[in-house]
């Protein structure tokens, strides 16, 4: 293959994500409806290279460097994997704040991919972008994680289930979920999430944890709220990264009070995320979680959303 069929621009959105889910470090994660960044990719005959443009929205200071930005990196090993010739331009409009917790260079990476896949003659299938999109968010979290890029891309709550080669199935979501995400005013960078943790862990902490796990997903596939409920309880990495984000544990109790299935990190955090069975219990858990941390002088933004279903998709195709 040797060129694209189509000069673009192409326009995709791609969710924000929860990576974790609680029990399920670096192999859970489910995507949001509520809020997600946008990019734009054209063709640029007139070039060798991958540029970015601009980077506009909630977030201007990203890295221009298409050696350091999770969307040009993804775009750039697709289009040398292919031969493809030519160069291309990138404008990103981020919709999810830096450092939130919520997948945002995850979801920069995977909208650029899903775009740049629409200018091409014969588009990849998703799983060859779930690699290109892993390697972009590397150049953030310094690691190929795939628990943001998996259901940033395919939608719902996903499981990666193997690393080499990258292999990720559908979990069920349970019927009636509503996640209510909230973002403290805070900046947590992922890499100095994962540097507070220990590397090692006992022998009845990993069965204790690993219960919980299969407790979690057999919670899921049997449509089983209260199974979830007792199941989604993080005794390894949430004690860690609590300590960077003021107030989670008033935010935690004040959740479940106000009838969350369950609370956690969202991701590297300082975002969290509470499940809930009902939109009238949905508004009363944002409002306690969010009034939990004005207690220790936080403010933030919160959103109620169902799972997103569907995942990364081309919104607009130049002619």
């Amino acid at each position: 293959m040797s060129e694209a069929s189509n000069s673009g621009p192409v326009t995709a959105f791609a969710p924000a994500t929860v990576a974790n889910v609680g029990v399920g470090f670096d192999v859970l994660g489910f995507a949001l409806a509520a809020v997600g960044d946008r990019v734009t990719v054209s063709r640029d005959d007139g070039a060798d290279r991958v540029t970015i443009d601009s980077v506009q929205g909630v977030v201007s200071e990203l890295p221009l460097d298409p050696d350091r930005n999770t969307a040009s990196v993804a775009v750039r090993a697709m289009w040398r994997d292919l031969g493809l010739t030519g160069g291309l331009r990138i404008l990103i409009e981020k919709g999810i704040p830096l450092g939130s917790g919520m997948g945002g260079s995850a979801a920069s990476a995977v909208a650029a991919v899903v775009a740049a896949n629409a200018l091409l003659p014969e588009p990849l299938p998703r799983q060859r972008l779930l690699g290109y999109a892993a390697l972009g968010e590397a150049a953030a979290s310094g690691a190929p994680h795939a628990d943001n890029a998996a259901p940033c891309l395919y939608g719902g709550l996903v499981a990666v289930v193997g690393d080499d080669p990258l292999k990720v199935v559908p979990v069920p979501v349970p019927t009636g979920l509503i996640c209510v995400l909230v973002h403290p005013h805070l900046r947590i960078e992922t890499r100095a999430a994962r540097a507070v943790l220990r590397r090692e862990i006992g022998l009845a902490e990993h069965v204790r944890h690993s219960m919980r796990l299969t407790g979690f997903l057999a919670g899921c596939f049997r449509d089983d709220l209260e199974l979830i409920r007792e199941a989604m309880h993080d005794e390894i990495v949430e004690p860690q990264r609590a300590t960077l984000i003021p107030g989670f544990a008033d935010a935690k109790a004040a959740a479940l009070a106000a009838g969350a299935i369950g609370f956690a990190i969202a991701g590297s955090g300082p975002s969290v995320f509470a499940w809930v069975g009902s939109r009238a219990d949905a508004a009363e858990v944002e409002r306690a979680i969010r009034d939990a941390f004005r207690l220790h002088d936080l403010e933030s933004d919160g959103w109620i959303s169902p799972i997103d279903r569907t995942g990364a998709v081309p919104l607009e195709t130049g002619p």
